[in-house]
Order: C-alpha cells, then sequence, then structure tokens
C-alpha cells in the first residue's frame, strides 16, 4: 500500500510546490448531502502547555499532525463517496459528511459534538420538554478514536438517541446498554481481546506475571477485567501498576519506577501492558534509559501499532512484543484513493475553486484541520514513511469503511430502499434510525458483519510478533483468536531460541500436588501424594483420596480398582493343609473300613463296636469339614463353617466320653456299682446320650448363629491394594460357645481316664482316651493365640490346622494304636486281653456295644499278656 503513496510525492514535485508550500486538505473534510454523518477523528495532537495552562474556556489549536487520523478520515470519505455513486445501498440519495478534529483530548471533542447537535441549519442546541421532533445538523456520528473521547460523548449523543458508531473505542464498559444505548462499535469489546490474552498465556504457561495499565479510564478497566480473567484462570499477577500519562507538571512515571525495578528483580518475565501508546511511549523510554532487562510484553491493541513507539530509538532493547490485532479486510483501491487527494490538496487551482465555497462553520468552530493545510513536503514525506502508517492500519482502516457501511444499512431500511430507488428523503430524526441500528447485520466489502445485543461486532484477531528488523519492527503474525487460540510456533522468534518461562514455582511433577507458601496462589512447594491418594487434576492443592473400593500406589494420578482377596485353593498354606487333610482323612476312612471289617473281633467291641465306628465316621466329617475354610467365602460357607465343624466333633468325643465313663467305673468303683452302671453304658442308653450330647451342640450353635452370627466382611483398609473378604466372627465369647460342649466332653474324658488303674494283663484302655484328650486341649488352647495374632487373610488356615491337628491327635492316640493291632498284632485280640479274662466279662462283653480305650503300641507291663493266654509271635 505504501508504494503508490509515495507516487503522490513526484506528482507533489511535478506541480512545483516550494518545500513550505501548504495543502488544502482541511476544506476536503466536509461535504453536503440529504442526510449528513458527523465524523470525529484524532487529525491532530494538542500542545499540553496550552491544556495546562487553560484557564478560560476558549479555543485549543491542535497543531501537530497525526497521520493516523488523517488516513481513517480518508477512510470515512472514501466509503461515503462509494456510497454515494453506487446503487447497492441508497439509489437517489445523497449522503454527507462533517468531520472535525479531536485532538484525542476531551475539551477538544465536546465542541464539534456541540455542533452536531445543533439544530440543522443553526449553531444553537434549545432546551425542550421533548426532543421527538428534534431534528440536529447531522443523523449518526462516526467516531471519536478513544475510549476515553467514547465515554464522554456517548452519553451525550445518547441522551438525543443520535446513533454513534466508533471505529477504535473497546472499552467494555461501552457495552453497558442502560448507559449508552445509542453507542455501537465495528471493533469487539476489550475483554475478548483480553480473554485472548489469558489463553496466550496459558498456552506458554506463563502464571507468574505482572500487569501494567495506564492511569486513565482505558487502562485501569482494562487491568481490572483481566485480574478477573486472570485470577479465574489460576494466573498470579506478582506486580501490578498504573502508567501514568506524560504530564509536563508531574514525574514521567510516579510510583511505576519502582513497580518496573521490582519486576526487573524478579522472576516475571512476562508482562501484560494494557495502556495508551502515549504512556507506554514514557514506560519504555524509562527502560531503554536505565537498561531494564528485557521481558516479554503482552501489549494490548492500542499501542501494538503505534507508530510512536516503533520509531522509539533503540527499541529492541525492551525484549519481545506479542499482541492481538482485529483483522480486518484490506481495501486495495485506498491507496490510490490517498493519492488522488493527495494530489488534489496540492493543486491550487482544485484548492482555489474549494476557497470559493469556503465552510461557513469556521466562523464559529474554526478551521477544522490547520495542521493538514500547513505540512511541508518534507513532514510529508516523513509520516508518508512510517511503515505501520501504510501497512499496518489496515484493520482501523477497515474498521472505519465499516462503520460508514453500517449507518447506510440501517438508512437502507429505515427508508425502504430497493434495488433502484428509496422512499423520497424527509425528516428523519436520529432516533428513528436507532430503531433499526439494533442487532443489524450489514456487509462491508466480502465481510458479513452484525452488531449483537452489546453494539459491538465479533471479529476474528490475529497474533502478531514484533520482529526486529531495521530500522522499524515488522509485524509478523504467528497465531489468530476466535474463541479458542491457535498457534504457529514455527514462526515465532524468540531471542534465546526458547519459549520464556515465567513461572514463581516449577511445574509439579506426576503425582505431585502444590502447598502454596505466602500470598501468590503460583508460589508452592510440591508434595507427594501418599499411597491411597493421588492428583486429580495438576491444578490441585491437595491430594484426593481414593473410594473405597481402590487403591493408589505413592505419587499416582490415578486410582485403580481393588481385587477381591481371600484364602485361596492354591495358596501354599492351603495346598499344605490339603495335604494334611488328605492324610488324616485317608487314616481315618482306613480305620473305618477296618473296624467295619472285624466288627466282630474283641479289640472293636471292646472300642465300643458301632459307637466306634460311629465316632470314626463323625471324625472324616470333621475332616471333611475344613473344605468350606478356603475359596472366596459366602454368607452360606460364613455361618456353616463352626457347627459343620463342631457337630461331627461333638459326635466322636461322645462316644470316647463313653469309653472314659466305663474305664472309669471298671477301675475305681466297686464291682456291685460297675456292674449297674454298665448296663446304661450299652445299648439304646449309649446311642440316647451320644444324641444328648449332639443336641445340646446344636443348640449351643443355633444360639450362637441366632445371637451373634459370623458376616461376611470386606475389609478396604487391612490390605494395601486389595479387598480383603472374610467372615468375620462377632466376638471371642462367641466362638467359645460352641466349644463349650466338646470342651466339657473331653474334660470329662481326661479326668475320668488320668488316675484309672488297669490290671496287670490287661489292655489300659485308658491312656489312649488321656493322650488324646491332652492333644484336644493343647491344639485349642494353642489356636486362640494364633488366630489372635496372625493375618485376618490367614485366619482360617488357622482353623483349618487345629481341626485337622485336632483330629490327627484323637486318631493317631485312640484309633491307630488298634489298627495296628489288628493288623500286625493279631495274636493280641483275645477276650482275655480286652475284656479282662474272666468268664463273665467274656459273657458281657459279647454283648458290649460301648466300650473301647486306646492302647499305646509300645510294649509295656500293663500290656504283658497273661502267663496262661497266647504268647505274640
Amino acid at each position: 500500500m505504501l508504494g503508490p503513496v509515495l507516487l503522490s510525492l513526484s506528482l507533489v514535485a511535478s506541480l512545483g510546490l516550494r518545500t513550505g508550500a501548504s495543502f488544502c486538505l482541511s476544506q476536503q473534510l466536509r461535504a453536503q448531502g440529504e442526510y449528513v454523518l458527523g465524523g470525529l477523528f484524532p487529525l491532530g495532537l494538542a500542545e499540553e502547555a496550552s491544556l495546562h495552562h487553560r484557564i478560560r474556556p476558549n479555543g485549543i489549536v491542535c497543531t501537530r499532525l497525526s497521520s493516523l487520523g488523517l488516513f481513517l478520515a480518508m477512510a470515512m470519505k472514501m466509503a461515503v463517496e462509494e456510497i454515494n455513486n453506487g446503487s447497492a445501498l441508497l439509489p437517489g440519495v445523497h449522503l454527507g459528511y462533517d468531520l472535525y478534529d479531536t485532538c484525542s483530548e476531551p475539551v477538544v471533542t465536546i465542541k464539534p459534538s456541540l455542533m452536531f447537535l445543533a439544530k440543522a441549519g443553526s449553531y444553537r442546541i434549545a432546551a425542550y420538554c421533548n426532543y421527538t421532533k428534534y431534528q440536529p445538523r447531522v443523523l449518526a456520528v462516526i467516531g471519536p478514536h478513544t475510549s476515553e473521547l467514547a465515554l464522554i460523548t456517548g452519553k451525550f449523543f445518547s441522551f438525543f438517541l443520535m446513533p454513534q458508531v466508533s471505529y477504535s473505542a473497546s472499552m467494555d464498559r461501552l457495552s453497558d446498554r442502560e448507559t449508552f444505548p445509542a453507542f455501537f462499535r465495528t471493533v469487539p469489546s476489550d475483554r475478548t481481546q483480553l480473554e485472548a490474552i489469558v489463553a496466550l498465556l496459558q498456552k506458554f504457561r506463563w502464571n507468574w506475571v505482572a500487569a501494567l495499565g495506564s492511569n486513565d479510564d482505558y487502562g485501569r478497566e482494562g487491568l481490572s477485567i483481566f485480574s478477573g480473567l486472570a485470577n479465574a484462570q489460576g494466573i498470579c499477577i506478582a506486580h501490578e501498576g498504573l502508567v501514568p500519562l506524560p504530564r509536563i507538571d508531574s514525574q514521567p512515571l510516579g510510583k511505576l519506577p519502582d513497580v518496573l525495578h521490582q519486576v526487573n528483580q524478579s522472576k516475571v518475565e512476562v508482562v501484560v501492558l494494557f495502556a495508551s501508546a502515549r504512556a507506554v511511549h514514557s514506560l519504555f523510554s524509562y527502560s531503554i534509559y536505565h537498561r531494564l532487562s528485557p521481558k516479554v510484553w503482552v501489549a494490548s491493541e492500542a499501542w501494538l501499532t503505534s507508530d510512536l513507539l516503533l520509531s522509539l530509538p533503540n527499541i529492541a532493547q525492551v525484549g519481545t512484543v506479542l499482541g492481538f490485532l482485529q483483522r480486518g479486510t484490506l481495501l486495495p483501491e485506498f491507496s490510490h484513493y490517498v493519492e488522488t487527494r493527495l494530489a488534489l490538496a496540492a493543486d491550487p487551482a482544485f484548492c482555489a475553486s474549494l476557497n470559493a465555497e469556503q465552510d461557513q462553520e469556521e466562523r464559529v468552530m474554526g478551521p477544522r484541520c490547520p495542521q493538514c493545510d500547513h505540512i511541508t513536503l518534507r513532514n510529508l514525506s516523513s509520516w508518508l514513511l512510517q511503515n505501520l502508517s501504510a501497512g499496518q492500519l489496515h484493520h482501523q482502516i477497515f474498521a472505519t469503511y465499516a462503520a460508514v457501511h453500517s449507518v447506510a444499512q440501517a438508512l437502507h431500511t429505515a427508508l425502504r430502499c430497493n434495488a433502484s430507488s428509496c422512499a423520497a428523503p424527509g425528516q428523519l430524526q436520529p432516533w428513528q434510525l436507532l430503531k433499526n441500528m439494533y442487532n443489524l447485520s450489514f456487509q462491508a466489502r466480502e465481510l458479513v458483519l452484525q452488531f449483537n445485543d452489546k453494539g459491538s461486532v465479533e471479529v476474528e484477531y490475529d497474533l502478531k510478533m514484533w520482529v526486529w528488523q531495521s530500522p522499524t519492527p515488522v509485524l509478523l503474525t504467528v497465531g489468530t483468536f476466535n474463541g479458542s487460540l491457535w498457534l504457529q510456533p514455527s514462526q515465532m522468534r524468540w531471542p534465546s531460541k526458547e519459549v520464556p518461562v515465567s513461572q514463581c514455582s516449577r511445574q509439579c511433577e506426576e503425582g505431585q500436588v502444590r502447598r502454596v507458601k505466602g500470598f501468590h496462589s503460583c508460589c508452592y512447594d510440591c508434595i507427594d501424594c501418599k499411597a491411597g491418594s493421588y492428583r486429580q487434576s495438576p491444578d490441585d492443592l491437595t491430594c484426593t483420596p481414593c473410594e473405597q473400593d481402590q487403591w493408589s500406589p505413592g505419587r499416582s494420578t490415578r486410582c485403580f480398582p481393588r481385587r477381591p482377596r481371600f484364602l485361596a485353593w492354591g495358596e501354599p498354606a492351603v495346598l499344605l493343609l490339603l495335604l494334611l487333610l488328605s492324610l488324616v482323612l485317608g487314616l481315618a476312612l482306613a480305620a473305618l473300613g477296618l473296624f467295619l471289617c472285624h466288627r466282630a473281633s474283641p479289640l472293636v467291641r471292646a472300642s465300643g463296636g458301632p459307637l466306634a465306628c460311629f465316632g470314626l465316621a463323625c471324625l472324616s466329617l470333621v475332616c471333611l469339614s475344613v473344605l468350606l475354610f478356603p475359596g472366596q467365602p459366602g454368607p452360606t460357607s460364613c455361618v456353616a463353617q463352626q457347627p459343620l465343624a463342631h457337630l461331627p466333633l461333638t459326635g466322636c468325643l461322645s462316644t470316647l466320653f463313653l469309653q472314659a465313663v466305663e474305664a472309669f467305673a471298671e477301675s475305681e468303683l466297686p464291682p456291685r456299682w460297675a456292674a449297674w452302671l454298665r448296663g446304661p453304658l450299652h445299648g439304646p442308653w449309649a446311642w440316647l446320650l451320644v444324641l444328648l450330647a449332639v443336641l445340646a451342640e446344636a443348640t449351643l450353635c443355633a444360639w450362637y448363629l441366632a445371637a451373634s452370627p459370623p458376616r461376611l466382611v470386606t475389609d478396604w483398609q487391612v490390605l494395601p491394594t486389595e479387598a480383603l473378604v472374610h467372615c468375620q466372627m462377632h466376638s471371642w465369647a462367641s466362638l467359645g460357645l460352641v466349644h463349650v460342649t466338646n470342651a466339657a466332653l473331653a474334660f470329662l474324658c481326661f479326668l475320668g481316664t488320668f488316675l484309672v488303674q488297669t490290671r496287670p494283663g490287661c489292655y489300659n484302655r485308658a491312656r489312649g482316651l488321656t493322650f488324646a484328650m491332652l492333644v484336644y486341649f493343647i491344639t485349642w488352647v494353642l489356636f486362640v493365640p494364633l488366630l489372635a495374632n496372625v493375618p485376618v487373610i490367614y485366619q482360617p488356615a488357622v482353623q483349618m490346622g487345629a481341626i485337622l491337628f485336632c483330629a490327627l491327635g484323637i486318631l493317631a492316640n485312640f484309633y491307630l494304636p488298634k489298627c495296628y493291632l489288628l493288623l500286625w498284632q493279631p495274636n493280641l485280640n483275645t477276650p482275655e486281653f480286652f475284656l479282662g479274662g474272666s468268664p463273665r466279662a467274656t459273657a458281657d462283653a459279647s454283648s458290649s456295644r460301648g466300650r473301647g480305650a486306646l492302647e499305646d503300641t509300645t510294649r509295656s507291663p500293663d500290656l504283658t499278656p497273661p502267663t496262661q493266654g497266647p504268647q505274640p509271635q
């Protein structure tokens, strides 16, 4: 765009202008029309001295030309002339324009605003009760440039409900429809830009930043919105301050040097600078002069493209500059239009024709842009050669162009225009046009724009980076933002070839959470999550406990489901116990089979006959009951374990008890009493006694199951990674309840056989019972501390072992010696040896059904057969 514009310089030279020749640009800022649009542009800059010493409400003359304002004014002129020359929007209707300079100062902006609101054909604003029929000089206003000015004019024009469309004012406060019902803009709100900045900080994980804003409405509001957005996203603002606007009567930066030096000495590498260009100019001048360390500056749109900063000497020393710039459409013919306007402004003949039509308002307003008419060729070359003036302002040029088209589209609707004509021009008040502005959709070149409910348009942003090229930086597009941020990392130029890091503390590793220290959440120590907890998200300050049915190792980021744990069939302890079970059960069944085969022999009859076989069968059931303990427990197995183990044991012990009573009676009682007791101990009475013992044990088991039944419990705490499933007993007292009957029978057996004296030459039926009961007591006494101290997972194995060793003790001390005699000492299997040798005893033995005693397999004097009996072979 710059090249064609520069062609005008040669045209100016060809026209013979001297170095000090003047232009007539000022007179081109006004055009008549059926509907006139007002325009407020920063064409000049006021002298600070004149503003400071202003003591009377006199006029202010802006002597310095602003290249930006002149380009924007040219864009509005071009848009109006394009609409007038076309027939798409307002066929047959001619728009006029009235453009004034604001000097970027409120005191200057008020005067043209009053002129716009003056009654048509006059210079006065009258006070009326009702302004419905009031017809001001202009129908709508385009501008002003800054939010500070828009806050003033916005309320002013909103009182008259005159549509105002700004091309650059972006403060979020202007979105308040109650305060500014007539304000619109062809740029997004600052809130959208600040959301993009926060997204950029998040993308690079810059959570430890400084935030500076200019000490005006624009900077203060932007700083406030940024603080809220940053805090919501976990971004900490280490240092915050306001940059004062330069004034000749005060220090250039006020307290800001203190903030700058704090930033310079801290870990902060990124500074969000939401300020006006003049404030940033003072700030960067101070930084360059004092050689402060370079930073990453995240710029607001207000200063990102400012030629005031781009032309600052040694600007590259400040560091890296990033910022978002709204995307606009290029206007290719704009350069030619500017060339034409400048050429005409340098044509004496054209200027003479304009002088003939002298602007009558100059008597009241003064020259519209006196600095435009007195620039020299050297000054013209200077600001035309600014690379940003011609190459980086297309977005603002397009925004101005679009603002004019928005008003034209509303007027098109209000006048009910079609492809060929509009309704006859007549009195159209601004408030009537305003109704058509709300939620207006309009087209500016190939883009279709629409005002939202807050009067703004939503357009995409380009992320720009300053790339240092002598003499001024070039803005390089490195990303876009349209609600979400998209970057081009390969296009970014970092001084150290790596993305700078701006964090108070390092990122915590996996499985660590932050423990905040101090006042900022971004300054923290990293703490490991312990086993059983995990880090749910990187921003967590505490570890999250796992659910009850889950587990986790230390420094975990997730939990894992717990597997059920119980005494499995394949565990080594269970396999050993199953081998023991096979041994004991095999011996018990073998003994039972041997007893059944020799059921008529004196040995079996002396051991109880059928009762002995019944005891062996019960002992086999005791062994089989241990199969209820391994494997995954269930409610049924938990209830059945103790009763099915102790009921058959009661049946076995009751038969041994009968043997003990008979041995005690024959040894310790008088013969007559012994003979009297022998009857009840045989036949049906013996079976009745066994039944009563079993019923007593069954009653206790029923009471145990009713009062304190074992529960199937899933314990989530005892094992680190598994869920322990086991049968939990109610108490030790409840467990002892099922042992009462068996313990009583064993104690009576032991008590009855401990002091029994066997006659010489006869089988000692009491000794085996004594040792069997000793094994019983030793087993169950040791069972209690073992059960209390082993891990819960192995408690079923302890119970299995106790049952099997108890059964093995009874089998080895009472039944197996008799099996030995049956197999290898058959010569001792005589009535004399087992029944005492007397004819009566022999006769009684033939009907005996309940005798029996354990025997010792070793020879002893008590087992020596009588001299008259057969000798062992």
